[in-house]
């Protein structure tokens, strides 16, 4: 590789996603070892309302809500007998509390019409209230332990695009271009890694290229 004098990769040429993927998943990992899910949940249920309750909203606030909230309601059907209006206060905080009480009830309301149980399908969790394949692959991958997919959120989105993994910005094309570059034996953690990553290095507004352990890799590094 040959180096240029501009910043944010000017000047340099970069290999392909598909040879530069494998060192990139390398550094990822020795730089968050111990990698998961930043939600806490000792449920797929439990799980499954953190990540709804997630949307637009940092998992500290998330496990803060939950803290009480998992004391109150321990299963499907205490979620589906809830008083909306009482549901709405108790995640006031996380925002978007009203669109977020109707998806999690619905989805509660659901679960107990289906037996009681959290499916462990994609196909069936999409059919979901408020459950699309976002939180649907945090469930599958953290819970049930199935790569059945790359979970993208912004943190995801930003990072792939910097790296240039992917030219799209919608969600799903670009976890299908993720799917292909990445081992399916990796998706999980690849997706978990990202996301920490996006949080403690690769800012959206200043990412610290000179700390980040695939700078080297990234066309986009300023360092």
């Amino acid at each position: 590789m040959t180096k240029g004098k501009g910043k944010k990769g000017k000047g340099k040429s970069w290999a392909p996603a598909v040879e530069r993927i494998r060192p990139i998943i390398s550094g990822l990992r020795e730089r968050y070892p111990d990698v998961k899910c930043a939600l806490d949940h000792t449920s797929a249920l439990e799980l499954l309302v953190a990540t709804i309750l997630s949307a637009q909203c940092t998992d500290v606030r998330v496990n803060i809500v939950t803290r009480t909230l998992f004391q109150k309601y321990r299963s499907a059907a205490d979620y589906a007998a809830a008083d909306p209006t009482v549901f709405e206060q108790e995640i006031r905080s996380t925002g978007f509390f009203r669109n977020k009480t109707k998806s999690v009830l619905g989805m509660a309301r659901a679960v107990v019409e289906r037996g009681g149980q959290v499916p462990d399908t994609m196909e069936e969790l999409v059919t979901l209230p408020g459950v699309g394949r976002k939180t649907a692959n945090v469930l599958l991958g953290t819970w049930f332990r199935k790569n059945e997919g790359v979970v993208v959120d912004t943190h995801v989105t930003r990072i792939a695009r910097r790296l240039k993994l992917t030219r799209q910005s919608d969600a799903v094309k670009i976890e299908k271009d993720l799917m292909k570059l990445v081992p399916r034996k990796d998706w999980t953690d690849f997706s978990h890694m990202v996301i920490h990553h996006g949080r403690q290095i690769c800012d959206a507004r200043r990412p610290k290229c000179e700390v980040c352990p695939i700078n080297r890799l990234c066309p986009s590094s300023a360092a």
